[in-house]
């Protein structure tokens, strides 16, 4: 397993890892398999989505602060509930497709890590799983 740390400087903010994770796979000369990408914190996330035009992440953010506000009245008493319910509707993890050493994605996706309670030292764990193939006879 290997972990990217992540500094947040914002309470909510997107973080593209595109690049980290495939440097990862790079690193270690990974062929082909899937790469799992896991946010081990209850208040953050991974997700996908376009990474041409950065309005589309400023978008999810303010529909999140909007739907989902931090002063809702929530019973947690660290104030962070807001953060808790955007980190399991975006999800904890998310599983990509590795084939000839690059990360599988379409034209316009990149991987976000979302932070929803920072500023924070976050981690995002990589894990690269391949079959083991069998000789044939």
């Amino acid at each position: 397993m290997h972990i990217l740390d992540i500094t947040t400087r914002c309470r909510e903010e997107t973080v593209d890892i595109t690049s980290d994770i495939q440097r990862f796979l790079d690193d270690n000369k990974f062929k082909s398999g899937v790469v799992v990408v896991t946010s081990p914190h209850t208040t953050a996330g991974i997700t996908v989505n376009e990474n041409a035009d950065p309005d589309v992440r400023r978008d999810i953010l303010s529909f999140f602060k909007k739907a989902i506000p931090q002063n809702q009245g929530f019973a947690h008493v660290e104030g962070n509930s807001d953060a808790h319910i955007k980190g399991s509707l975006v999800g904890f993890s998310q599983t990509f497709i590795v084939e000839n050493g690059k990360l599988h994605l379409g034209t316009w996706q990149g991987v976000y890590f979302m932070e929803f309670d920072g500023p924070r030292q976050r981690h995002v764990w990589l894990k690269f799983l391949s079959e083991k193939l069998e000789p044939q006879d």
